[in-house]
């Protein structure tokens, strides 16, 4: 009996391994399957990614940066057209190497997914879309709707297409925030601020419950520098006046009226577009230019991504010879090591050391777009430029959208700085804050109470009032931080530490407006700023070298991950719907997530909080 159960127990676990092993046997062809099935749809897209005739469609998604944030998942994964960013750099050379490219006869414009953008980048693509016009073949944009920073892109094309039952959206510029001192007191909680500049504002929406005059008069001067600038550049390309487009936002009900409430043909009457199309309309137009496609059944295109993956050479050089180091610092400056997308003092300074140190980079430009943050790391960064100038090697800075308070500190100790007209810097100032909720707790019953041995025991205790020798010891420092954040630009500006201060006080400018304070030195692109640091260090000819934060294993691996999948993604999508709208949108850090983030070790901070509205 025992004999015959232990046969029994024997057939029935061969036959469990049998069935395990055929389970792992079709799991594992399943796996090999996906992996060849992966394989061909991005060697196809791949090979199908260049043909002998297209539209480049240019499509940027989400936030327009300067440098791509780095996550766990990148937004490779879900595939560029519905990332949540996308890298000023990769639309300017999709345009500047396409224009001599005979394979693509024309670009099409599709600015639907893009949701900010500041208006320095925005600049910066305009100014491609005109070198590409040079070579002759159009450039059309196509919408249902156009919102204000699609628009001034748009009217920089040849030809501006608008939906029969879309509209143009202009509505100017401006800055508006939620106030929580009411709300504060309300809860019973006490906020002890810090800070020095006359126009700090940083802190205002914790202090009071509307904007004060000091902050109005600053934020008023710059937003008129920016509307101006706004509307120049969408009336030098439509050919039209100025005052046309201050008429069409002020009086914008009043002539939504005279055409019967038909916004797209008031749009068309203010000459904003040249005709009103469907997208069944533009699609013939298109076909017409570079042919039709059979399998998909729309004109013969490819992405701008998809085009600078196929032509594009490598963007970090590995030629011999001299070369000019580019670096980009984008983000709230930290303390410590941060990912791309974040400026962190050791990883940006370890950077910098790089450039330094590499006998073959003979001058480096650093691109700073950011609002600031640690005071602590913005200096330790500083130091660091110090010491690329004492090497003998030029070092200019290029300043983004933003460049202001922490990102102006870092500036400062550069040989020369260059920013666009409209670039949002200065903002010279700094601020701490605490609070307590001693008053909070008391409500519902909570009491604080104890011993130390020194006055400073209960210091940063947010269940008891502030300490009074703290709070007098934090004035001291404000006042000595703010000293040595003047003393930083008057030094590196060569400029009088009474002047400096006069300009400070927190205050932020428009770049023309620093150019003319002293705080910049020439009005231009990053390009334009390349040049300049080559000709500083006497080169004729040179190659540029984008100094790049290593990646460990992980996020090597990761990011390997990422470009499978965000291959499989785009080809299936290319297959599926050849136009996809947006599906998914990915929000930008906001002013609260940097704050999150602040780890300056005496907690001071040089941060501009208008600068977001930018």
């Amino acid at each position: 009996m025992k004999t015959l159960v232990k046969i029994v127990g024997r057939l029935f676990a061969n036959l469990w391994n049998l069935i395990s092993f055929c389970r792992r046997l079709a799991g594992n062809i399943a796996f090999i399957a996906v992996i060849v099935f992966l394989s061909a749809l991005i060697v196809t897209d791949r090979r199908d990614s260049l043909p002998e005739s297209a539209v480049l469609v240019l499509s940027p998604a989400g936030v327009l940066v300067e440098q791509r944030s780095e996550g766990i998942l990148s937004n490779e994964l879900l595939g560029e057209d519905i990332a949540a960013e996308t890298v000023l750099q990769d639309i300017v050379d999709a345009l500047d190497l396409s224009k001599g490219d005979d394979r693509i006869k024309a670009v099409l414009l599709d600015l639907s997914n893009l949701s900010s953008a500041g208006l320095s980048k925005l600049q910066d693509v305009g100014a491609a879309i005109k070198r590409f016009r040079q070579s002759g073949k159009p450039v059309i944009a196509a919408a249902d709707i156009y919102t204000q920073r699609a628009y001034f892109l748009a009217a920089h094309s040849d030809r501006i297409y608008l939906n029969p039952m879309g509209g143009v959206l202009l509505t100017g510029f401006g800055i508006y925030q939620n106030y929580y001192k009411a709300a504060l007191d309300k809860l019973l909680v006490q906020l002890h601020v810090f800070r020095v500049g006359t126009y700090k504002s940083a802190l205002e929406p914790f202090m009071r419950n509307n904007m004060s005059e000091f902050d109005r008069e600053a934020s008023s001067a710059l937003l008129e520098v920016l509307w101006a600038s706004f509307k120049a550049g969408v009336a030098d390309g439509r050919g039209i006046d100025p005052e046309t487009l201050d008429d069409y936002t002020n009086h914008f009900p009043e002539r939504l009226a005279d055409h019967a409430g038909d916004a797209a043909r008031l749009a068309l009457a203010f000459r904003l577009v040249d005709e009103l199309k469907t997208g069944e309309d533009v699609r013939q137009e298109l076909i017409e230019l570079a042919g039709e496609d059979p399998a998909k059944r729309t004109f013969r295109q490819i992405r701008f991504h998809d085009y600078l993956k196929a032509v594009r050479p490598d963007r970090k050089s590995g030629e011999p010879g001299p070369k000019v180091g580019v670096i980009v610092a984008q983000g709230v400056i930290l303390d410590g090591t941060q990912p791309a997308g974040k400026i962190g003092s050791s990883s940006l300074a370890s950077l910098i050391r790089q450039a330094r140190k590499d006998e073959s980079i003979r001058s480096v430009v650093l691109r700073i777009d950011s609002p600031g943050g640690s005071a602590f790391a913005s200096d330790t960064i500083r130091r660091e430029i110090e010491q690329v100038r004492l090497a003998g090697k030029p070092l200019v800075v290029s300043m983004g959208s933003v460049a202001a308070s922490g990102g102006y500190w870092i500036a400062s100790g550069a040989e020369e700085i260059w920013a666009a007209p409209t670039t949002v810097t200065g903002s010279i100032g700094i601020f701490s804050a605490f609070p307590t909720f001693e008053r909070s707790l008391e409500t519902v019953g909570v009491f604080n109470d104890g011993i130390g041995t020194t006055p400073l025991a209960d210091a940063f205790n947010p269940s008891r009032p502030m300490n009074v020798a703290m709070a007098e010891a934090l004035t001291q420092l404000m006042s000595q931080s703010y000293r040595t954040f003047l003393s930083r630009v008057a030094e590196g500006r060569k400029m009088n530490p009474d002047t400096v201060e006069r300009i400070a006080e927190g205050r932020v400018w428009a770049g023309q407006t620093a150019r003319d304070l002293g705080l910049v030195d020439r009005l231009g692109s990053l390009d334009e700023a390349i040049v300049s640091a080559a000709q500083k260090a006497g080169l004729e000819k040179y190659t540029i070298d984008y100094l790049q934060q290593p990646l460990t294993r992980r996020e090597r691996l990761l990011k390997q991950f990422n470009e499978l999948f965000a291959g499989l993604v785009r080809a299936t999508i290319a297959r599926v719907a050849p136009n996809p709208p947006a599906v998914l949108k990915l929000v930008s850090e906001s002013f609260w997530d940097d704050i999150m983030k602040f780890n300056d070790p005496k907690g001071i901070y040089a941060y501009c909080m208008n600068c977001q509205a930018f």
